[in-house]
């Protein structure tokens, strides 16, 4: 029996086992959504709409199809908060989290589904890594809650309120969820630097890698004693993702001078445009209306959403690693070489191979999707329709405003690719092609024509 047992479960690769979980989590929120207690009296939420801000909230997307604030009542904010750190942290993290509390043994096909969850190289302390980047979310989430519920005092009429709505922030910004429960998202703050300040900060600090997080934690510990050296991982990553925010609000700035930004001062439109290159790429807060902006301007965010955030964060898209390698191999094979060194190292080019895969099969699903809700939603236009497949995918939260007006069948084709931009492009090809099978022979190679 038990081997019986044993054989059902080397049926499906890690990768699989990790999609049922994101399943069993999506089916059980909701359920949560659903109950009495988690919404308002009189408030009405069907099924669909119900499973939709389910799929948006462990995928930490943003996009829904009701009004959060609307809905939920003050229970259902906390049970909301906490399907938020589902998505946010991820379900292995928080998994392992209560295996320890209960004194679970942490295996090593544990140790691999969190790997495959978090898209890890290897589960070496990894535990360790579970604990720390707990440990860590909690206390940011606990001090941006702090920091907005006070300063929030002097906008709404109790501190309960206030604090409430500081909670609540905090955890949106921190987990890159998007959603809000003024109604408004940012927009009444959108001249409020201090709270736009706060708001970034906590993006970055989901967006750029537990591992960066980690190291830079390393770094501040040990400098005084040893020189610390940063992994190639994290030099690469954070330098694309601050180089990205620069670029992005040039850019932005530069297409909106003489439109959006015509009438606003030189402060208010560095903060617009610095606040969505930052929010694009996973945030999904808004501080205007994005159909102000002109269409340059929603291709640029498109663009910035489709990239997303740093792997192994709360974040979605083709990751910033998978960016910076395929500018990297068009500069280095430009100029004569084979191989591709940075910071004084050689990048394997079995990474470089993924980094493209993930690039394609991006693109490919991307533009299917595309064309799929072009056929389905013949009333939104082209730009509407790749602004919101380019959300949804990179799990970014923005809209045109066709969300709640997308049919059923467009809602699931939404909710299809914010699933598939939370568990990452590999789990997605390795769901449908199984566990990789080793040859141990070769066939004669050969040279085709390319380009």
């Amino acid at each position: 029996m038990n081997i019986l047992k044993q054989k059902k479960k080397n049926v499906l690769n890690p990768a699989q086992i990790i999609v049922i979980y994101y399943l069993i989590a999506v089916a059980v929120s909701t359920i949560l959504l659903m109950l009495p207690i988690t919404q308002q009296p009189n408030a009405k939420l069907s099924f669909i709409d119900a499973l939709f801000t389910a799929v948006s909230a462990v995928s930490v997307t943003g996009l829904s199809t009701i009004a959060i604030n609307e809905v939920l009542s003050v229970p259902g904010t906390f049970i909301f908060a906490l399907i938020l750190q589902f998505g946010g942290i991820g379900i292995m993290f928080l998994g392992t989290t209560i295996w320890l509390l209960i004194g679970r043994r942490i295996g090593i096909r544990e140790r691999m589904l969190i790997m495959t969850d978090q898209n890890l190289p290897t589960f070496a302390g990894i535990i360790k890594l579970v604990r720390n980047i707990l440990m860590l979310f909690l206390i940011i989430e606990l001090v941006g809650a702090i920091m907005f519920g006070t300063y929030f005092l002097k906008y709404f009429p109790t501190w309960q309120e206030a604090f409430l709505q500081g909670f609540f922030a905090s955890v949106s910004a921190a987990t890159n969820a998007g959603f809000d429960i003024t109604g408004e998202s940012l927009v009444p703050f959108a001249h409020d630097y201090f709270v736009l300040v706060m708001t970034m900060v906590l993006l970055i600090i989901g967006a750029i890698g537990f591992p960066v997080l980690m190291e830079v934690i390393q770094f501040f510990k040990h400098r005084k004693k040893i020189p610390y050296r940063f992994s190639l991982f994290t030099k690469i990553t954070t330098l694309t993702f601050l180089i990205l925010i620069v670029v992005g609000t040039i850019l932005i700035y530069l297409c909106e001078y003489h439109h959006f930004f015509a009438d606003k001062t030189w402060h208010e439109s560095f903060f617009y445009s610095l606040f969505y290159s930052v929010s694009s790429r996973n945030g999904g807060l808004n501080t205007m209306d994005v159909n102000e902006y002109s269409t340059p301007t929603l291709l640029i965010l498109s663009i910035l959403m489709f990239i997303g955030t740093s792997p192994s964060s709360a974040g979605g898209g083709i990751r910033t690693t998978s960016f910076a390698i395929m500018l990297l191999s068009i500069y280095y094979f430009a100029n004569g070489n084979t191989t591709i060194k940075v910071f004084k190292r050689e990048l394997v080019m079995e990474d470089v191979i993924k980094s493209y895969i993930v690039i394609a099969t991006a693109m490919m699903l991307c533009l299917v999707s595309t064309i799929i809700l072009l056929i389905l939603e013949p009333s939104f236009s082209l730009m509407e329709i790749i602004f919101e497949v380019s959300s949804a995918f990179g799990t970014v939260g923005f809209s045109m405003g066709i969300t709640e007006e997308l049919s059923t069948m467009g809602k699931i084709m939404i909710m299809i690719l914010m699933f598939i931009g939370r568990i990452g492009i590999f789990a997605f090809l390795l769901i449908i092609g199984g566990k990789p099978i080793k040859t141990n022979y070769q066939y004669p190679k050969e040279r085709i024509i390319i380009g």
